[in-house]
């Protein structure tokens, strides 16, 4: 079946499988080396098979497995102990705890017979000479599951006091279950303190920090602590995502989600792991798992939205009130099945518990695309008869006009409510007619032009003249906007003429009056932003564009000023007169004065209470700010507008604010604020449903600056999310290239070297048909190195010859050398490739050598890399003479390996100061040869030489130290050496 026919084939073919993923066919494959190993008639061969198998089935969802192979091992034991290395002892040990524990998980196993096996346990690691603290532990988790508070209580002291020895669990896992316990005792500030060292990496193991990180979740979210949260929760996802074993950590996420306001984040959380809806072979974490599900499910039938399609259990489709009653029978049953079993509720109370939680935080973004689901509304139901009614049609009119007369947000949509309170205006006079119309009109845009047109009749029939003017000169302005100037231009000259002439007469006020004088205004700002635009080559027309636009802003501000009083329309005219002088000004190129103008027109909104106004020309002056190399003036612009737009402004404004604070800021060195702008950014451009586009640049950019603080998970998880919806044609391949090197740089630091690598080979591949070529010669290299840490040489030397390539034509001879001795070590570690290493180090020194003697003002750089090579060389050559079958042979190589470690020293000497430490370095190696090859006096000579040149050196400087300890220890071996010959 497997071809394996002795005791160490099968010792690799268990090893291999132990690397593979954790599931069903990992399972089967043991299953399989268990039955080979039967064929060897060797027991420690069946012992180690069947040791193999218990931890595949620990590692997955068939736990339930473990039982019988473990009875097995267990009676082989009893039997002939003497069959059993020491390790395979220590194993039969070691899973005493996961019998234990294994047997608590699932229900159908009696309590009497998990306390005869703790008794039974604790019997036999008293024989062979263990602590009792693995003992406690497992007394202590039956305890704490059955509800036996003060026996748990008691067994956690004895635990903890107990001495720690081999059998113990590793401090990662004691660590967990004891911040467990402080969770469960109410004290989440304590289980974050025990937990600390495994957060912090300064404990690990196959499943931590990975279930600490889960289990971390829900504290940090009660203790307000939303930050930390959101970064264990996608540093901890991305390690729980792999492994099936790990359903119950894995709750922890849906959990999570279903208590931030991320339910469609849950819902996906869900669909990646249908099998945990009907795994049945570890009841306890299916426990855990139907009860998030039914809280998830629950949280979104709140929100409305429990006739949704959702993932579920396979065979037939579920809605979100389906569901949730099926998992919270599913979970009921469960528990129950566990609290007959304990002969107490306390399962059952803490999973209705868990199902009945409440959300900690209404919406916690995460970086990652997570749009909230929509609610579907209920279908009208008729009024009751004596349902209360809404506000009536006089409270909405006075809202409404209370609200454009002071320019309050959400004017518009006062004005719909009067709208479909009074359909056509039913038995409302015409003036309160003609706002209405006027109103709908500004909604709808170029659209609503006609409408304009009926509330300036309107306005004409209640006797307002100034009104009716001031409504068709709003509508030249809209028409201006969908491109006809020329047209609107005429239309609102003529409005102006009558207005002036009707306002000396006094038949209107100033009011009315600069509404049509600042529509003009409009328009004529209009026709230079076509002529800027345009390009216009006529400089004469642009110059006159700018004038007569000049001449009209002008006009506005000398009716306003002075007249405003308490209107604030007249206030917010003088200010926008001003932000349009500032918008000319900066047309014309004075862009000091444009700032000005600009700071003018946000103190006069300020001035006239109303902030809202004042956020686009702050970012105006941010703009300019940047522009100017200000960055810290453009900063206090940014910060000031999201402060005064507050609520005011629409998603996709606060999400480009927010985005431009944070490139701001990651100019500005301040990675961690630009993290939570970038953050910001993310989430109200999903909430703009704005994701695939505004959305995705967010998360590459908030991707980059977690890469920036060291935050490498998370970075991975927010960049992979981006290039989901990033594209060249939308986005720029500069951008998409960009999210892709990240990614690699994030993946490279979590030792997923494999996938680093695909990331880089797949952002050369966009980079290659640039004309600049150093980005694509970077990616290559890195793809290169990526592809070696992967263990695929092959892949690896053809990404550094193309990579070699690219330096080449670039003319970067550092960068070609370094690719160079990349691919002669690669060829080192493939057979017979030691012929091929030192031709490729060869070719690197003579590169080295080419570039070295045209070099200019880089030629220190080029002999540093020249020294290198001769040490790397030296270095290759030495490793390469244990390949070398005859002894005359390996001191061949020695000895050639001292000629280039000679040259390395001598290059390193031309550097003066500069390459001190590498040249005692290749003094050292020199040395060494030289001891190796029975010359104890040459390599004293070398010891001799490092002492020397560090003889002003004080103990401060750490390599120097080093140096001086290693040519100690030389002179020792070089004295020893002497000694050994004169014997």
């Amino acid at each position: 079946m497997s071809g394996i026919t002795d005791f160490d084939a099968l010792r690799r073919a268990l090893a291999d499988n132990s690397e593979e993923p954790e599931g069903p066919a990992r399972n089967a494959r043991a299953e399989e080396l268990l039955a080979e190993a039967e064929k060897l008639n060797i027991p420690l061969a069946v012992i180690e098979a069947l040791g193999h198998q218990l931890k595949v089935y620990n590692y997955s969802s068939e736990k339930d497995k473990m039982f019988v192979p473990f009875a097995r091992l267990l009676r082989m034991w009893d039997e002939r102990p003497e069959d059993f290395d020491e390790d395979e002892a220590h194993s039969l040990h070691w899973v005493f705890k996961w019998m234990s524990a294994g047997m608590l998980d699932q229900p159908h196993v009696p309590l009497a017979s998990i306390e005869k096996w703790l008794a039974e346990m604790e019997h036999r690691y008293r024989l062979a000479g263990h602590s009792e603290r693995a003992v406690r532990s497992a007394e202590f988790s039956v305890a704490a599951h059955i509800g036996d508070l003060a026996r748990a209580e008691r067994a956690y002291a004895a635990w903890l006091a107990a001495d720690r020895d081999r059998m113990a669990d590793c401090h990662a896992c004691e660590l967990h279950g004891q911040g467990a316990w402080q969770v469960r005792c109410g004290r989440d500030a304590e289980a974050l303190r025990l937990w600390r060292p495994v957060l912090e990496g300064e404990f690990a193991c196959a499943h931590e920090p990975h279930t600490v990180l889960a289990s971390s979740l829900a504290p940090l979210l009660r203790l307000g602590r939303l930050e930390e949260a959101r970064a264990h929760h996608l540093r901890g996802f991305r390690l729980v995502r792999p492994m099936e074993s790990m359903r119950g950590a894995y709750a922890d996420h849906v959990e999570f989600c279903a208590l931030t306001g991320n339910e469609a984040r849950g819902l996906e959380l869900l669909a990646e792991r249908p099998a945990y809806f009907t795994d049945t072979g570890h009841p306890r974490s299916r426990l855990d798992f139907m009860a998030v599900v039914a809280l998830l499910m629950d949280r979104l039938t709140e929100l409305g939205l429990g006739a949704q399609r959702v993932p579920g259990p396979a065979g037939r489709t579920w809605t979100a009130r389906e569901l949730a009653a099926h998992a919270r029978a599913e979970a009921t049953d469960l528990a129950e099945r566990f609290d007959r079993r304990n002969g107490t509720g306390a399962v059952g109370d803490r999973i209705r518990a868990r199902m009945a939680q409440r959300p900690l935080a209404e919406r916690l973004p995460l970086g990652v695309r997570t749009v909230r689901p929509a609610p579907v509304p209920p279908p009208a139901a008729p009024a009751a008869p004596d349902a209360p009614a809404g506000p009536g049609l006089p409270a909405l009119l006075a809202e409404a006009r209370q609200r454009s007369d002071t320019l309050r947000p959400h004017a518009l949509e006062a004005w719909a409510a009067v709208a479909r309170a009074a359909p056509d205006g039913a038995g409302l006079p015409a003036r309160d007619r003609a706002e209405i119309a006027e109103h709908e009109a500004m909604a709808r845009g170029p659209e609503g032009l006609p409408l304009f047109e009926r509330a300036a009749e309107l306005y004409a029939e209640a006797g307002d003249p100034g009104e009716a003017l001031a409504a068709r000169a709003r509508a030249a302005y809209v028409r201006a906007l969908t491109g006809e100037v020329d047209a609107a231009l005429a239309t609102v000259t003529d409005l102006y003429d009558e207005v002036l002439a009707l306002y000396a007469d006094e038949g209107t006020g100033v009011r009315q009056t600069a509404s049509v004088v600042m529509s003009r205004a409009r328009v004529l700002m209009r026709r230079v932003h076509e002529a800027a635009g345009e390009g216009i080559r006529d400089g004469r027309f642009a110059e006159r564009a700018l004038a007569a636009a000049e001449a009209a802003v002008r006009e506005v501000l000398a009716l306003v000023e002075g007249c405003g009083g308490e209107d604030v329309r007249l206030a917010a005219r003088a200010a926008e007169a001003r932000a349009m002088l500032a918008e000319l000004a900066a047309l014309g190129g004075d862009a000091r004065r444009a700032a000005e103008l600009f700071r003018r027109a946000v103190d006069a909104y300020l001035a006239a209470g109303l902030p809202w106004f004042a956020v686009e020309y702050q970012v105006q002056i941010a703009a300019l700010a940047h522009q100017a190399g200000d960055l810290a003036g453009a900063e206090r612009a940014l910060r000031a507008a999201l402060e005064h737009g507050g609520p005011y402004v629409e998603p996709i404004g606060r999400a480009q604010l927010h985005l431009q604070l944070a490139e701001v800021l990651g100019g500005r060195d301040a990675p961690e604020e630009a993290a939570e702008h970038a953050l910001q950014a993310a989430h109200w451009a999903d909430e703009a449903g704005e994701s695939g586009t505004l959305g995705a640049w967010a998360r590459q950019q908030l991707g980059g600056f977690l890469l920036r603080r060291g935050r490498y998970a998370e970075a991975a998880e927010v960049l992979e999310s981006a290039l989901a919806d990033l594209e060249a044609e939308t986005h720029g391949d500069g951008v998409v290239v960009q999210a892709r090197w990240w990614l690699g740089d994030c993946l490279g630091e979590l030792g997923e070297h494999r996938a680093a690598a695909e990331q880089r080979l797949k952002a050369a591949d966009l980079a290659r048909h640039w004309p600049e070529q150093q980005d694509h010669a970077t990616l290559a290299h890195l793809a290169a190195e990526s592809l070696g840490n992967a263990g695929l040489a092959a892949e690896a030397d053809r990404a550094y010859a193309r990579a070699g390539e690219l330096w080449r034509s670039l003319g970067n001879a550092p960068f070609l050398v370094r690719s160079l001795r990349a691919r002669a070590w690669l060829a080192l570690g493939e057979e017979s490739g030691a012929a091929q290493a030192r031709a490729l180090m060869a070719e690197a020194v003579r590169e080295c050598e080419a570039a070295l003697a045209v070099a200019g003002a880089d030629r220190e750089e080029l002999a540093a890399e020249l020294g290198g090579t001769h040490r790397q060389f030296a270095e290759l050559l030495a490793r390469s003479a244990s390949e070398e079958a005859a002894d005359a042979a390996i001191r061949a190589a020695f000895e050639a390996a001292l000629e280039q470690m000679t040259r390395a020293v001598a290059v390193f000497a031309g550097l003066g100061a500069a390459g001190l430490h590498s040249r005692t370095g290749a003094e050292l190696g020199a040395g060494w040869l030289e001891a190796d090859l029975g010359r104890p006096a040459e390599a004293a000579a070398h010891a001799r030489a490092v002492l020397a040149a560090y003889a002003d050196t004080d103990d401060a400087d750490d390599t120097a130290r080093a140096r001086r300890e290693e040519a100690a220890q030389l002179l020792e071996a070089a004295r020893e050496g002497e000694d050994a010959g004169q014997g």
